[in-house]
């Protein structure tokens, strides 16, 4: 049973100028792991992390480091989602992610399922 869909789409010459305007700004939406990403993958995983909080409602609490977005084997990515994230997933009775990540032509684009 599908719990939530989020969509989120960024633009990623914007948002290479916001990071660079404010250069911790990274750290409170990366993780290590993430944060060493080029600009587009970045755009990518910040668009995701956007809609995980969508597709669990926007509930309030909730932080960007709880959503980190890993890549699997053949590069396929992941989420693993911590904190306040995982508690409202678990609330909501989300027991799997499906994620899709794309950035071509200045967009970042990201589509998450929250299946229970």
């Amino acid at each position: 049973m599908i719990v939530g869909i989020g969509v989120d789409v960024v633009d990623v010459a914007r948002f290479e100028a916001t990071l660079t305007r404010t250069p911790a700004l990274r750290a409170r939406l990366f993780t290590q792991a993430e944060g060493v990403l080029a600009t587009a993958s970045l755009a990518a995983r910040f668009a995701a992390k956007e809609a995980v909080a969508k597709a669990l409602g926007a509930p309030p609490g909730l932080r960007h480091l709880d959503a980190e977005v890993l890549s699997g084997e053949h590069g396929r990515p992941e989420l693993r989602v911590t904190g306040r994230v995982a508690e409202v997933a678990r609330t909501l009775g989300v027991t799997r992610w499906h994620i899709s990540l794309t950035h071509d032509g200045g967009v970042a684009i990201a589509y998450v399922i929250a299946e229970g």
